[in-house]
């Protein structure tokens, strides 16, 4: 009889969306080849009821009393924030042989629980460790916070069975010191290539803008724009996701924000080239992956691609100047476009074939 896993989530896979449940759905689906498989996540609707799916009522957020729990535990405010009593009752009703925590804090609530065995039965995916996130996205405070969420990171991979995350560095230095490490390769499943070459000179970056490393990748294609599409006839760019709550400025000739859409591959499907200029990687390199499993070009920054450029070939550009050379050299050129395009399609293709992810995302599971 194969073993039953439960993945911990702190989002309802049912009713969110983004680069990390992307991510998730796809994990989900390659370990529901060896594992029987369940879900205990937080949820806005805990009374909807799915086969395999326990949800738990996402408590509203008080920031005097997660401060104050913070204090008196001694523990960063994010892993404070997801020690909820609901996941830990859910985690000591359930019958799994092993739990998943997707992210470090998503296993606050298993730890506390009663009767767990952590060193047998705890399997955490770091994804993108929030430590490094923070400083670059909550200014002093996080800089300051990420030190606790640095030292909380700690302690729950020294207490699990098994780890693995996207980022091949960090892997390696926690199997340096000691831990069961498994760097993910990621790819998505292919999908039918984008006709690159019969697209208008358009390029596109997606993301919400309300998280602010992506509000300002927006502000420097904004500012990058006059410069990339000068002297190219009927260049555009396109801003897609959530806009700013702060006013946008008046923005360039050619440059359109789109915001919201219902049919973002629609948008995708007619354009040249994705853009990520970032300074911070996370659920950008979702996107990259999407990208390249569509046969779509990508001009990014170093941040963005990260370790995707050791599994697929994913060059960033080294800087601005770089950026905007490679944002043209597709505008200007369809076919160049539609040569790359081709390129990412069958590297995804090839490796989603030969199963390197999959059998990286099995082979953690089972270790």
């Amino acid at each position: 009889m194969a073993e039953r896993l439960a993945f911990l989530l702190g989002k309802d896979p049912a009713t969110s969306h983004g680069g990390d449940m992307t991510m998730f759905r796809t994990m989900y689906a390659i370990a529901a080849e060896r594992f029987e498989t369940e879900v205990i996540c937080l949820s806005e609707q805990p009374a909807h009821h799915e086969a395999d799916v326990v949800r738990v009522r996402k408590p509203t957020l008080s920031l005097p009393s997660l401060v104050a729990r913070s204090m008196v535990q001694r523990r960063s405010l994010l892993h404070t924030r997801f020690d909820v009593d609901g996941l830990r009752v859910a985690v000591e009703q359930s019958k799994a042989d092993r739990f998943v925590a997707l992210h470090c804090h998503l296993a606050e609530s298993y730890l506390l629980a009663d009767g767990v065995r952590p060193a047998k039965e705890l399997l955490v995916s770091t994804e993108i460790l929030e430590s490094k996130i923070w400083p670059l996205t909550h200014g002093l405070a996080g800089r300051l916070e990420s030190r606790r969420l640095r030292r909380d990171e700690q302690r729950i991979v020294a207490a699990a069975r098994a780890l693995a995350g996207y980022d091949r560095d960090d892997m390696a230095t926690f199997r340096a010191s000691g831990l069961d490490a498994h760097w993910l390769p990621m790819t998505l499943p292919p999908a039918p290539p984008v006709d690159v070459a019969a697209t208008p000179p358009r390029i596109v970056m997606l993301g919400n803008r309300l998280w602010r490393p992506n509000a300002n990748a927006a502000d420097t294609m904004v500012r990058l724009w006059p410069r990339i599409a000068a002297h190219i006839p009927g260049a555009e760019l396109c801003l897609v996701g959530e806009p700013p709550a702060r006013s946008t400025p008046d923005l360039p000739q050619g440059v359109t924000d789109l915001g919201m859409v219902e049919d973002v591959d629609e948008i995708l499907s007619r354009s040249r080239a994705l853009t990520a200029p970032v300074a911070v990687g996370g659920g950008v390199r979702v996107k990259l992956l999407e990208a390249a499993a569509r046969g779509i070009p990508v001009v990014c920054s170093t941040e963005a691609v990260g370790s995707i450029e050791a599994a697929i070939g994913m060059a960033p550009a080294s800087d601005e100047d770089d950026f905007v050379s490679h944002c043209r050299a597709f505008l200007l050129d369809a076919d160049l476009a539609a040569q790359e395009g081709a390129r990412l399609h069958d590297i995804n293709d090839r490796r989603w074939s030969d199963r390197i992810a999959q059998d990286a995302v099995l082979g953690w599971l089972s270790a």
